[in-house]
């Protein structure tokens, strides 16, 4: 059930640096062809870095570890494509259908073929109102589950982050600010909250993870890295717009899993793609570090 292209599994045999990436930012993050052009760069820029990426879906029932550049098209040119969860695997996988994976999976999935880093944009969280709609993203159950540094510039800001930390904490989930002492929001460098230990090199991070597992202890970790200052957007009106967009939510009863791509794509109308290209430039500045990260676990560091 378990696919690993041929060039993942030869570096994973020979020690050397592999980043996994999710495949739902590819089929419901961004339109085609544009979400195509944005896989095979965001692949390239590992492969500048001397990273071999290992982007990863679910086709024809198959966990597929390194798609290849056709299955990469076929994602992002499939528009009906489900996004695949937790719970989605066993289904999938029986009943031979396809799935873009999203980061709890993804982590699932990278997890079982050895991999120990995997980069993406936010990690999801509790949603506003998860006293009354329980609305917890399967993304807190991964970390919690599966061994991997999970590189991000936090959580996605439409989430309640606060709540967000409480149960990372609950759960035993470190969450690490590389070069900052502020959990970061995504759009926003700053949310207002702390992250557990800020530390400043690649290795100290590396070194913690790797302490981790020589301790027995289950779980991912965060590592979270503020959006670069140039691209940050302004805190004042990022809050009006999704103020405009949460009074949507509401009164459309917007629910469930359909909630966040509801926000972001209306965030990417009301702000005339100044989001997207946000989201686009974080995702990038991730993927830097991420890099760095698994160059330095191969190393033993």
């Amino acid at each position: 059930m378990l696919h690993l292209s041929a060039e993942v599994k030869q570096a994973l045999a020979e020690n050397k640096p592999v980043v996994a990436l999710e495949s739902t930012i590819i089929a419901h993050g961004f339109p085609y062809p544009e979400n195509f052009q944005l896989g095979l760069e965001l692949e390239g820029l590992l492969r500048a870095e001397g990273v071999v990426p290992a982007t990863i879906g679910i086709l024809g029932g198959k966990l597929k570890v390194g798609l290849t550049e056709d299955e990469l098209h076929y994602i992002a040119q499939t528009r009906d494509i489900p996004k695949a969860s937790l719970r989605d695997i066993p289904a999938l996988v029986a009943l031979g259908l396809d799935g873009a994976t999203t980061v709890a999976t993804t982590m699932q999935i990278a997890h079982l073929a050895g991999i120990k880093v995997f980069v993406t944009g936010g990690i999801g969280g509790v949603h506003r109102g998860a006293e009354e709609s329980f609305d917890i993203s399967a993304d807190l159950q991964a970390l919690a589950t599966y061994n991997l540094m999970v590189v991000c510039a936090g959580a996605k800001s439409v989430l309640d982050l606060p709540k967000t930390l409480e149960v990372l904490e609950s759960q035993g989930t470190m969450v690490v600010g590389y070069q900052t002492e502020h959990f970061p929001a995504f759009y926003l460098r700053d949310s207002g909250l702390k992250v557990d230990y800020a530390m400043d090199e690649p290795a100290q991070i590396v070194k913690t993870f790797r302490t981790k597992e020589a301790l027995g202890i289950p779980g991912g970790m965060v590592v979270a890295t503020p959006i670069p200052p140039q691209d940050e957007l302004d805190s004042g009106q990022f809050d009006a717009w999704l103020e405009t967009i949460l009074g949507e939510v509401a009164a459309q009863g917007v629910q469930g899993k359909n909630v966040t791509p509801y926000i972001l794509g209306r965030l990417h109308e009301i702000s005339e793609g100044e989001t997207v290209k946000a989201n686009i430039a974080l995702v990038k500045n991730n993927l830097l570090l991420g890099a760095k990260l698994a160059h330095i676990y191969c190393l033993g560091a």
